[in-house]
Order: structure tokens, then C-alpha cells, then sequence
């Protein structure tokens, strides 16, 4: 078919000459770059004084381009006393692990003190070694003795333990670099005055909330919802401050968090198993399952009236309580768990068939009647939670803009900063009304599609549209394909409608597609998944006479386990096969629109394009346009904290087309467990036949684009994926030094400018309409409209940043997307940047929606999730045995990706 990007015959040289200055301009600015990054020693060795002299570029100006608007954002402005404030160390002794019990320590301590030995002062603590107080103490060193009842949750015993408490000062905090900073002033951010400002508005909080890293939770915000399986959702709230242009700032944001239900054990017990546990005994794969629950979960007695003595629990016992009894003196005198109840505390055990709760340590282990316990209130729950327990979470948390502001103003005003006394002490106060923010709406870009198709050229409208009239710009072709049918409950008929109406909806969209599979469709058990996969590869390799299988469409049960991940890895590592998998629910339920998505799908993983912005075949996209432009996206993905000695997986993707910039091959590598650093961007090593020989993923993609597109790109744009604040630094040093090296590799002098913004979704800053009844400033959900960008008043007081919300809100609050350019050899204007993010969100491939984020982005975590699954199946196992691994030890790599898989969006 032909590609449309053939008809256009306007130069290219005639649309550049207007911005020849500009351009003298950028590069001259884009050398003066090179060469401080070379100072920085980037080439060589990373150092850490690079940070130091490392400055991410300054704002260059502030976007004008799109129609203003006002918005409000949940971020409230905070006025601080100029005066510095005092640090001390602190050092308790018998040394204390529990944060818990340190606060309550020097609670205990300020309590007695505070009116004489530490004048007058009100400090606050952050529950390690450190003190702060808004003037300095009358002493620079003092010794403190302070008893504090302690409960011991292996014996369930209270006792008084005394404590030395040695608190030392140790520097002046300045105000100064803070004021600088807020003022416009290029200076790194003053973090240790930012800490203490956080430690002392969350002070009061932490005393009646459950504190969650910056989270704070509490079942009387609202009434806690129940999730089953002995859970329950609490309310709560993030908050943090942040500097930002219109001054320091309070970010304040909803959460909801689940909790273990505070129920007796014996009716949690019965919620885990979903069955009635008073009748009947257990079964071994019961008492594991509650074992699992149980274990680490603090519990209250309940048989010695309002004696509430607490108890953590370590395991659970092999034998019913019935047959349990334990040595009663040295002489090894046994005695019944249940007589010693009944003697002891008059207590009659009635479901003696069910297992006792072992609580204290190994050597003393003491035995609990599960009758006789209630869970203790308060307890996060911090093992993974099952989809219907996800589904309900994501109910209660899930908010409409208009809810979610009421509930941020009311969370402001019952948190009352105006008489909190550690505000007081502190000399800061908060405002309790929402920043007001000036935005902008970028306009949607044309979209252009098939010249047989109806509508060749397309405006979405509210970041959605549809395919009714419309044909993929390139349609791919498939000749050959198959069908597996792993589900039990469909029969060969269905299936057989269900992948005519499939091939037609390709037909339809602009594909050329075979009406019928090569082999009849085949039926297979989902437990012989290699078998049946190598069955058909195999079979239509017979038929064919040599000739490959192009597609495999395979039928999977709703609920399939491990058997998705499985296909995908035999077909992409092992077969080199192009799958497209359909859950049973969608081939009972024949959807029209699920077959246009699906179709959108196939035909990018069979090398076509769905939609190109008609700027891009027109040559009009700023600094993408003029030259040829690579557009990288790349991200890590950690494992979830049950799989703990697990590697990360990176994922980098990059355009592969120019100028449509649509097409993006990915790459994948497994990494050092929660390794935030992308290792494999480049590699170089010593071959005894072949001396140095390079590699790394940068490499292979820019290797990859100059065989596609016939030149090596010119220009690098890279969308870093999940990177928190605290690692800008770090990641821009060693990536883009990786960058560097891997062009370098190619050509000693080939260095092209490169411009390196990091995209962050796991922010919360929420973003409303100004009037939630205005429904020309709201989408069809009430959030605000798709294109919306703000890089003012909440955004960074001096670097280039902005929030962009590019997507149609679908349910509760949209989230906007936060970019942060952390280095800019392109020397891109704020509309520039912002405009190709936001036009960018429109070509994501796998449906006829404008995206949250950047699809290079997306992109790669798709693509690092998918890479998951090519771990071999044992492999968290083998990890688990081994109790983890340190970083700096060897990853088994994942098993290549087959030429014909990597070089299309199998990820899709």
C-alpha cells in the first residue's frame, strides 16, 4: 500500500528558512551545553560532585499558545516565618527501633519539660534523631532520664522501662536559601528546611492519625468501608510542601488506604476462608491460608474482661486447641490449654477444634484460643489484595472533581492549621482557599487517516473520537493466520463467528487480511499451552511449505492464571509468533467497538500505522520536522512488595519512522532488584576475536531507525518514565552519559542534541474547573478539558516544568501528567514541548482516545510489563529460596526477543 507521506511534495528547505536565526540561535546555545557537560566530567567517570555543578535548565518563558482559562488546583499557600530554626540530634538510650515508641518518649519528655528545662519551647521530632525548635533551647547539651509504660507484645505484659535521652545541638537551620529559591533565584532546593516545614504541619496529625510515609488515615473522616476478606477502607489524606511560583505551598490530596477489619479472629478467619469455621474443623490448606493472614497482626484478649493485654502474632499451631498442652514448671509437668484457661481465668473454651494463635518468640511461645482475641484497631493491611478487593477500593476511592474538591476544603478545614500550636510555635500559616491557576487549552491536532476512507482528515473533539468512516493510514497485511481456542466453555462454531466478524471489522478499518485461518481453528487445554503452540506453528509450517505463521489469535478463559503470560513468552522469545489474545467474555458478547480496538491493535503489531498527525506529514512540527528526530520513551518497572527478591524490569522504546514518528520498537532487559538506573542503555566489552565490541538497547534502536528510515537521527528526545524527585540527579547523569557514550560508539564525533524530560504521573496535584457548572470548561465526566496546561503559580519556582491533563476524564478525578525537562540541547520553547506532548497523546495506537501520558511513555511500561512474563516461571521461586539478592548480583537475563517481534509494537 502507499504511504501518503510519498505525496507530499512540499520542501522542506522552503518551511526552514524563516527560522534559520532560530535555529543559529539553539545551536549555538546547544554547544555552550556540550561543553559544560563534558566539564561535568560526564564522558569519563560519573562522579558525584556532578550533581553539584549539574544545573537543569531554567524556564524559558511560559507558554502562550491555546485558549485561557482559570483553574483551581489543590495546593494551598503557606507563609513562613522568616527566622531560622534550630536542629538538635538526639540519642536515646537502650537504643529504640520503633518510631512509635521514640515519639512517645520525647512526648513524655516535652511533656515534663517543657516549662522549665527547655524554656518554654515546643519542638518537634521526627521520631529518629532529630529535633527542631523555632528558637535555640537555653542548653546545647542536656541529659534527660524518662520512664515510659511500655506494652511487650511477645508476653502481652505492661511495664515501666527508663530511658536516657541525650539531646545535642547540632546546626542552624537557614531560611535563607529557601527565601532565594521562592524569590526566582536559580539555587538547589534547600531540602533540610523543607523537611522540618513538613515535620512540623504533620507534628499534631500523627498524634490522631494513622501516619503512612506522608499519608495520614483515620476511620472517622468517613465511615470505613468494607472490602471483604476481613477488610475495610480507611480515608485519609496526602500532604506535603512544596516551593513553587506563587510561594511555599501545601499539596493536600484524598486517599483511601485498606485496613485490617479491628473484628474478633474467629469472624476474620471465617471472612479469609468464605465459609463457616464454628462447626467445622480446618482443613491444611486452610490453616495456611490463615497462617498467611495472621501472621505479624497485633491482637487484644477478650477473656479477662477489661484487661486488654496485646499480643503480635507469629504463627499458628498444627494441632486443634483440644489437643494442645504445654510444661507448666521446670519438672515438665504438662497441662491442657483448655484446663489452664478454665483454671486460670474461669474461661470455658467452646470451638476447641480450631487451631490456637502462637504469639512471643521461638524459645517462649505462648498459645492463644482464637476465640479469646480481637484484632487491634489501626492496622494497615500490607499484603497483596485480590481483584474483588481491588474493584471495591477503587469504588470507594474513586471521585467526581466536584467531591473530591469538597473533601480536600473540608479535610483543610477540620486539620485547622490557624490553631494548630506546632504551626503557631513555627510561625506558619496556611491559607484554607484553593490556588486559583491560569491555563491554557491547547487545541487537539488534526489526525489523518486513509484517502478511500470517508473522513480523511479528522479533529477530535474532547480527546475522543471513533473509526465510523474512517480506514488506517497503512494497513497492514496478513495472509497467514491461526486461531487457538483455550477456552472450554466455547465451541468451535462460536469462535469460528467470532473470528469472522474479527477479520471483517480488519477489513473494514483498512487491513488486507485472509477470511480464512490455514488450519481449522484449534481447541486445546490451557495447561498444554507449549504443547498446542508449537502444534500450530508447526503444522502451518507443514502446510505452507516452509512459509510462517503471520498472527495467532487465541481464545482465553476470563480467569486464565498464568496461561496469558505464558503464551506471550513461548510466542515472542521462543516461536517469534505475533499473538492477539480475546478473554471468552468478549467472544460471547460480540462488541463492535472491542472489534475496532482489536483491529487497531493487530495492525500495529503487524507493522502498520492507525492515524499520523497531519502536521507531521505536512512538516510542521517544531524541532521534529526540520530534521530527522528519534523519539525515545523508557521505563522500570519494580516487582510488587510480595515478590520481593524479584528483578526490575527496563523497557526503552523509540520511533522508528520519520517524520510520522508513530512506529516505536522496544527493547527490554531485567535489572538488580528495585534498581531505579536503566543498566543496559549501553555496554561495551572486550571480545578475545573482535576487540571492543558495543551494545546496549540506545545503540540497537538508533541502529534500528537509520535501517528503517535510511539516516541516523539528529535530534534525540527522551521521555523518562517513573522517576521520583529525589532521583532526577542520579538518573540524568547516568542515562544521558549512556546516551552519549552509545551514539559515540556509532561515529567518535556523532553527538546529537538531546533533550531529556522526565513524565511523572504518581504526583497529587489534582487540577479542577473553576465552575464545576460550567459545561463549556468540563468534559462529559466534570474534570477539565483534555489539552489543559498549566506551567505557572504551582509549577517549579524556577525549572522547566508543567502539568499537562491531555486525556477525556472517564471516571472519578483526572490525574494530570507532570513533565520536567531535566536537560535541553534543543533549546524547545514552552509551546513547543508542550504542544508535542499534548499532540503526541493522540497517536497512541490502541485506541481512538487522547491519552494521560505521552505514548512513547506508555509504551515502554508496557512493553517492561509485558517483559515480566518472559521470566521463567521458577524464577521467583528460586529467588524467594535464595532470601533475596543483593544489587550488585548477577541478573539472569530474560530470554531474547525473536528480529521478527522486536522490531514491531508487540507490546500492544
Amino acid at each position: 500500500m502507499k504511504d501518503p507521506v510519498e505525496d507530499q511534495v512540499k520542501s522542506r528547505s522552503a518551511l526552514q528558512k524563516p527560522k534559520d536565526h532560530r535555529r543559529r540561535d539553539r545551536r549555538r546555545r546547544s554547544q555552550c551545553k556540550q561543553e559544560k557537560l563534558q566539564e561535568t566530567g560526564l564522558d569519563t567517570q560519573l562522579v558525584s560532585s556532578a550533581c553539584k555543578s549539574l544545573v537543569f535548565p531554567a524556564r524559558p518563558g511560559y507558554g502562550q499558545l491555546g485558549t485561557k482559562c482559570l483553574v483551581k488546583a489543590n495546593h494551598f499557600l503557606a507563609d513562613i516565618s522568616a527566622s531560622d530554626l534550630s536542629h538538635y540530634n538526639v540519642k536515646i538510650t537502650p537504643e529504640v527501633t520503633s518510631r512509635k515508641t521514640s515519639k512517645a518518649i520525647i512526648a513524655e519528655l516535652v511533656r515534663l519539660h517543657r516549662n522549665t528545662d527547655l524554656g518554654m519551647r515546643l519542638p518537634v521530632y521526627d521520631g529518629g534523631r532529630n529535633l527542631y525548635t523555632a528558637g535555640l533551647l537555653p542548653f546545647a547539651f542536656k541529659e534527660f532520664t524518662i520512664l515510659l509504660s511500655k506494652d511487650d507484645e511477645g508476653t502481652g505484659s505492661t511495664r515501666e522501662k527508663e530511658f536516657e535521652v541525650v539531646i545535642k545541638f547540632a546546626a542552624r537551620v537557614s531560611m535563607h536559601q529557601l527565601r532565594e529559591l521562592l524569590s526566582g533565584k536559580q539555587v538547589d532546593t534547600p531540602q533540610e528546611a523543607l523537611t522540618v516545614i513538613d515535620i512540623v504541619l504533620r507534628e499534631l496529625a500523627t498524634q490522631s492519625y494513622v501516619s503512612i510515609g506522608r499519608f495520614l488515615y483515620s476511620p472517622n473522616l468517613r465511615k470505613p468501608q468494607q472490602l471483604g476478606g476481613g477488610l475495610e477502607s480507611w480515608r485519609g489524606f496526602y500532604q506535603s510542601i512544596r516551593p513553587t511560583q506563587m510561594g511555599l505551598s501545601l499539596n493536600i490530596d484524598m486517599s483511601s488506604m485498606a485496613f485490617i477489619e479491628p473484628l474478633p479472629v474467629i469472624d476474620f478467619v471465617a471472612q479469609i476462608l468464605g465459609k463457616d469455621v464454628l462447626s467445622k474443623p480446618l482443613s491444611d490448606a486452610d490453616r495456611v491460608k490463615i497462617k498467611k493472614a495472621l501472621r505479624g497482626v497485633k491482637v487484644e484478649v477478650t477473656h479477662r474482661g477489661s484487661f486488654r493485654r496485646k499480643y503480635r502474632i507469629t504463627g499458628l499451631t498444627s494441632q486443634p486447641t483440644r489437643e494442645l498442652s504445654f510444661p507448666v514448671d521446670e519438672k515438665m509437668n504438662m497441662k491442657s490449654v483448655v484446663d489452664y484457661f478454665q483454671e486460670m481465668y474461669g474461661y470455658t473454651i467452646i470451638y476447641s477444634h480450631l487451631p490456637c494463635l502462637q504469639v512471643g518468640s521461638q524459645k517462649k511461645v505462648n498459645y492463644l484460643p482464637m476465640e479469646a482475641c480481637k484484632i487491634v484497631g489501626g492496622q494497615r493491611y500490607t499484603k497483596g489484595l485480590n481483584e474483588k478487593q481491588i474493584t471495591s477500593l477503587l469504588k470507594v476511592s474513586c471521585q467526581r472533581p466536584r467531591e473530591q474538591e469538597t473533601d480536600i476544603l473540608q479535610t483543610i478545614h477540620e486539620t485547622d492549621y490557624e490553631y494548630n500550636p506546632y504551626a503557631k510555635e513555627f510561625g506558619i500559616s496556611i491559607d484554607s482557599k484553593l490556588a486559583s491557576v491560569e491555563a491554557r487549552v491547547l487545541p487537539a491536532p488534526w489526525l489523518k487517516y486513509h484517502e478511500t476512507g470517508r473522513e480523511k482528515e479528522y479533529l477530535p473533539q474532547v480527546g475522543q473520537w471513533n473509526m465510523m468512516n474512517k480506514k488506517v493510514i497503512n494497513g497492514s497485511t496478513v495472509r497467514y493466520w491461526a486461531c487457538i481456542n483455550f477456552s472450554r466453555s466455547i465451541q468451535e462454531s462460536i469462535a469460528r463467528g467470532f473470528c469472522q466478524q474479527l477479520v471483517q471489522m480488519c477489513q473494514i478499518s483498512g487491513m488486507e487480511f485472509s477470511l480464512d485461518p490455514v488450519i481449522p481453528i484449534y481447541s486445546a487445554r490451557p495447561d498444554l499451552v507449549k504443547k498446542a503452540l508449537k502444534y500450530v506453528h508447526s503444522a502451518v509450517l507443514d502446510k505452507l511449505s516452509g512459509k510462517e505463521l503471520e498472527l495467532l489469535i487465541a481464545i482465553l478463559p476470563d480467569n486464565n492464571g498464568s496461561l496469558y503470560g505464558d503464551l506471550k513468552r513461548i510466542c515472542e522469545t521462543d516461536l517469534g509468533l505475533i499473538s492477539q489474545c480475546c478473554l471468552t467474555k468478549h467472544v460471547f458478547k460480540i462488541n463492535r467497538q472491542y472489534l475496532a480496538n482489536v483491529a487497531l491493535k493487530i495492525n500495529v503489531k503487524m507493522g502498520g500505522r492507525n492515524t499520523v498527525l497531519l502536521d507531521a506529514l505536512s512538516w510542521r512540527i517544531p524541532l521534529v520536522s526540520d530534521i530527522p528526530t528519534i523519539i525515545f520513551g523508557a521505563d522500570v518497572t519494580h516487582p510488587e512488595s510480595g515478590e520481593d527478591p524479584c528483578p526490575s524490569i527496563a523497557a526503552v522504546v523509540a520511533s522508528q519512522d520519520w517524520p510520522e514518528v508513530t512506529k516505536y520498537a522496544g527493547l527490554v532487559c531485567a535489572q538488580p532488584h528495585r534498581e531505579e538506573l536503566i543498566q543496559d542503555l549501553f555496554k561495551c566489552w572486550k571480545n578475545p576475536h573482535h576487540g571492543i565490541v558495543y551494545g546496549g538497547m540506545i545503540r540497537e534502536l538508533l541502529l534500528s531507525f537509520k535501517k528503517a528510515t535510511g539516516q541516523k537521527p539528529l535530534r534525540i528526545i527522551f521521555y523518562r518514565d517513573g522517576v521520583s524527585e529525589g532521583q532526577f540527579y542520579q538518573v540524568l547523569l547516568h542515562e544521558l552519559d549512556a546516551i552519549r557514550k552509545a551514539c559515540a560508539s556509532l561515529e567518535p564525533s556523532y553527538q546529537p542534541p538531546v533533550t531529556f524530560v522526565v513524565v511523572q504521573k504518581r504526583h497529587h496535584t489534582r487540577l479542577f474547573s473553576n465552575n464545576h457548572d460550567d459545561r463549556n470548561s468540563t468534559d462529559k465526566s466534570g474534570n477539565i478539558l483534555p489539552g489543559t496546561v498549566v506551567d505557572s503559580k504551582i509549577c517549579h519556582p524556577t525549572e522547566f516544568d508543567f502539568y499537562l491533563c491531555s486525556h477525556a476524564g472517564i471516571q472519578g478525578t483526572s490525574r494530570p501528567a507532570h513533565y520536567h525537562v531535566l536537560w535541553d540541547e534543543n533549546n524547545f520553547t514552552a509551546d513547543e514541548i508542550q504542544s508535542l506532548t499534548n499532540n503526541l497523546c493522540y497517536t497512541y495506537a490502541r485506541c481512538t482516545r487522547s491519552v494521560s501520558v505521552v505514548p512513547p511513555a506508555y509504551y515502554a511500561h508496557l512493553a517492561a510489563y509485558r517483559a515480566r512474563f518472559y521470566m521463567e516461571p521458577n524464577v521467583h521461586e528460586i529467588a524467594k529460596a535464595r532470601g533475596g539478592r543483593s544489587k550488585d548480583e548477577s541478573v539472569r537475563p530474560l530470554p531474547a526477543l525473536k528480529e521478527k517481534v522486536k522490531n514491531v509494537m508487540f507490546y500492544c
